[in-house]
């Protein structure tokens, strides 16, 4: 069969208006919604705070057993009503990635290697470190304009950053241990 160029458009052009009118008279939205529907059977549902940016937007994660399966924006989020950024919508990839590590990593002074440690000797170094440091640095006392000494307690040796993913009280918790160690440097993921 021989088809010219302008009976090719012809039928392409009456196929498309038939696939148009006929996609209009058809509701696919209760079809999409019980496709989703059974994706989500039997899954449980978690509130979690996307990880990425310091707005904080809520995500609703759908896990069956120990595997997240889902990501999505929660609707009752009222600055973002349920909808995510291109990087919050794609932060199942966080979880479900089989190069993310998953035991913790430590890298010795002047190492190339890195190496698994044990949580707990990581929760120690870090506790030994802080210790360590305060010691060493903690500046109790300082000279004045008039030669005095003025009682300054603070330490210039740590900082500390805050998350986005932490609430307020968590934040005020991070805030009082800071202070109490004598941390000046102290600041939030949000003005970074």
């Amino acid at each position: 069969m021989g088809l010219s160029r302008r009976d090719f458009f012809r039928y392409a052009g009456s196929a498309g208006a038939g696939a148009a009118v006929g996609a209009s008279t058809f509701d696919l939205k209760p079809v999409a919604a019980a496709a989703t529907s059974l994706k989500l059977k039997e899954a449980k549902v978690h509130t979690s705070v996307c990880p990425y940016c310091s707005v904080g937007c809520n995500q609703l994660v759908y896990s069956k057993g120990d595997t997240i399966i889902d990501i999505e924006g929660h609707p009752d989020t009222p600055h973002t009503l349920g909808k995510l950024c291109p990087k919050g919508a794609a932060t199942i990839q966080l979880s479900n990635n089989p190069l993310r590590p998953t035991k913790p990593l430590y890298r010795a002074p002047g190492s190339d290697k890195w190496e698994e440690k044990p949580i707990e000797w990581m929760y120690e170094q870090i506790a030994k470190r802080y210790y360590d440091t305060r010691e060493k640095h903690f500046i109790e006392r300082e000279p004045g304009r008039d030669g005095q000494d003025v009682v300054v307690n603070r330490l210039d040796a740590i900082a500390s950053l805050g998350s986005a993913c932490i609430d307020n009280e968590e934040c005020y918790l991070l805030t009082k241990l800071n202070r109490t160690l004598g941390i000046v440097y102290h600041e939030h993921q949000a003005r970074v």
